[in-house]
């Protein structure tokens, strides 16, 4: 068993526990973070991309809306390689209450959220699918941010500070010295995925980011003093952008009122209901037929785009009495902070939960600044000042970025993934940084696969640069790229309807019928594979819809009539045309 000392463990890879050790080590103290798996893999890569304005709680938690407006701001600086600035809209649709709106504008004015309305016209025109019928319509500061590039910016920042982070190391036990009211916290013991090590860290305080799952931390010291519960949500992205401004329903907070250009892609989100358990997130149909029944109503014509992935994601919310314990739709997005030395006589922890991801900075320095009065010392905070590496320049994403550099570089560099232009070089450059990387890792930062193939094209050559690279052999890059692609499928299965249908169905023939990936010899799965939860990557699927979509997908391709014919004609045409060659 390795031994470590620190004098903050963080716990939790998320964009909270990543800004609380990059905060941390900016101000001079030693840092380890352990996370369970991939950094940024549960909440904080499971959203709809939204950096919020404030617009959206200007009325149901002023509060929050303050905090948006000021961090969106510093996020879009700091980060600013991972915020697109489109701005957004909020509009009244045609089922919409106009009293609303009222609230909204004055709501706006009294926390500082930048608003102005616009002219119906103006806003038909600058996003022309809008609903013809809307009745208001305001601009907003919202944004579009790629959470995983946030975060991974974060911890390299970080780590440039001195800090250490583990992924995919599963805390195993908080070790606590003393009884009753004075009780302590003071290591951590872990468990590496991957490489198969246990280790134990010594340290003075232990930071529970751990986000929905925090709950399960904080028992493992027995403390009693934090409810934690696990508000899940869908999301659903469409294959273009139906829209290029960040476009809300002007109502009270609801289900499937936000729509997101995030990338190449649109995404609607989300549903909103409580789970027992964060780790198993299903992905009804019942809720995909409700988002599509609610882009309708913001972009008529919603229900015939082409959906291309489906997931989970559940929000940490430290529960509010004052509202149903079911009721996760109206329990606060404040963050919580908990000193437990305070709550319950229990040293040594601190618990971060609640918030969002926008507001993720300022929770970090407010858990910290707990931090340093717990230490007895005095450091100011400067992450609002220094931008974490690649965003020192201040320039903002472009969803045109890619495709500018591959004009570059196209006669040199052999492109890995068409949809999201990502090259041979990208690729083989993230696999020698993180050598361990499993290929979902890997997408999450190159964003391989989540284009509109969804992986049938690119993941194939993923497995074969491995191999080029001797960086696995055939067994265990089939092995990688079965995981993947089974991940990949988690969300598709629930949105398997319309051209969705043909565009899986290709990439099942392809993989299974011509590559027969499934039925390739088995190998023992490679350590990069590892992973704390079995196929529940962007949710988990459900056996029925499995069973039912592969056995859709198992039949043989039939052709129409009209296309038996076109197909019959051009293969006459060309069996005569080799005729006359010979």
């Amino acid at each position: 068993m390795r031994a470590m000392t620190a004098d903050v463990v963080v716990v939790g890879g998320g964009a909270t526990g990543v800004g609380v050790a990059r905060d941390a080590a900016m101000r001079g103290l030693s840092v380890v973070l352990l996370e369970r798996a991939d950094l940024a893999q549960g909440t904080s890569g499971r959203f709809h991309g939204l950096l919020h304005s404030g617009g959206r709680y200007v009325v149901s938690d002023p509060g929050s809306a303050r905090e948006c407006a000021e961090e969106n701001a510093i996020v879009s600086r700091v980060h600013a390689d991972a915020v697109e600035r489109t701005g957004g809209m909020f509009v009244v649709t045609p089922e919409d209450d106009l009293e609303f709106s009222d609230r909204f504008l004055i709501g706006a004015q009294e926390t500082g959220v930048a608003c102005e309305e616009l002219s119906l016209s103006e806003a038909l025109r600058l996003e022309p699918r809008l609903n013809p019928g809307i009745k208001r319509a305001f601009a907003v500061n919202d944004a579009a941010v790629d959470g995983w590039q946030m975060v991974w910016g974060a911890a390299r920042s970080a780590r440039a500070h001195g800090a250490e982070i583990l992924t995919y190391h599963e805390v195993t036990d908080l070790v606590v010295e003393g009884e009753g009211e004075d009780r302590r916290v003071v290591a951590v013991r872990a468990h590496g995925l991957k490489t198969g090590e246990d280790l134990t860290i010594s340290c003075a305080m232990v930071v529970n980011a751990a986000g929905p799952w925090g709950g399960r931390l904080a028992a493992m010291a027995g403390s009693e003093a934090v409810e934690i519960v696990a508000g899940a949500g869908i999301m659903i992205a469409v294959n273009h952008r139906l829209v290029n401004h960040v476009i809300n329903r002007c109502v009270y907070p609801a289900d499937g009122d936000i729509l997101v250009p995030d990338h190449t892609v649109s995404i609607i989100g989300t549903t909103d209901s409580r789970i027992p358990d964060p780790d198993h997130i299903p992905i009804p149909r019942e809720e995909v037929a409700q988002m599509l029944d609610a882009g309708e109503v913001l972009i008529p014509g919603f229900r015939q785009t082409r959906l291309v992935h489906a997931w989970a994601g559940a929000r940490p919310l430290v529960r509010d009495k004052r509202v149903s314990g079911t009721d996760t739709r109206h329990m606060s997005r404040g963050m919580t902070v908990l000193r437990h030395s305070e709550a319950e006589g229990l040293a040594g922890l601190i618990t971060v939960a609640g918030g969002k991801l926008t507001t993720y900075r300022l929770m970090a320095k407010n858990t910290v600044d707990a931090v340093c009065a717990e230490l007895g010392v005095e450091r100011p905070c400067t992450t609002d000042t220094e931008s974490v590496p690649g965003s020192e320049s201040g320039h903002n994403y472009r969803i045109t970025h890619r495709l500018a550099a591959r004009e570059q570089d196209r006669l040199e560099d052999q492109i890995i993934c068409e949809c999201e232009l990502v090259t041979r070089k990208m690729l083989t450059d993230l696999m020698d940084e993180q050598p361990d990387a499993s290929f979902d890792d890997l997408r999450r930062q190159l964003r391989i696969g989540m284009g509109p193939c969804q992986g049938g094209f690119c993941a194939a050559r993923v497995a074969g640069v491995h191999v080029c690279q001797g960086r696995t052999d055939a067994a265990e890059a089939t092995e990688l790229l079965r995981t993947f692609l089974r991940h990949r499928w988690i969300g598709l299965w629930s949105i398997l309807h319309g051209e969705q249908v043909r565009e899986a169905a290709l990439d099942f023939w392809m993989l299974q019928g011509t590559l027969d990936v499934e039925d390739l010899p088995a190998a023992a799965a490679p350590a990069a594979a590892a992973t704390p939860i079995e196929n529940a990557e962007d949710g988990e699927q459900r056996p029925d819809e499995l069973a039912e979509a592969l056995a859709a997908l198992a039949a043989a391709p039939r052709l129409d009539a009209e296309a038996a014919a076109l197909a019959g004609a051009t293969h006459a045409t060309a069996a005569a045309n080799q005729e006359v060659r010979a």
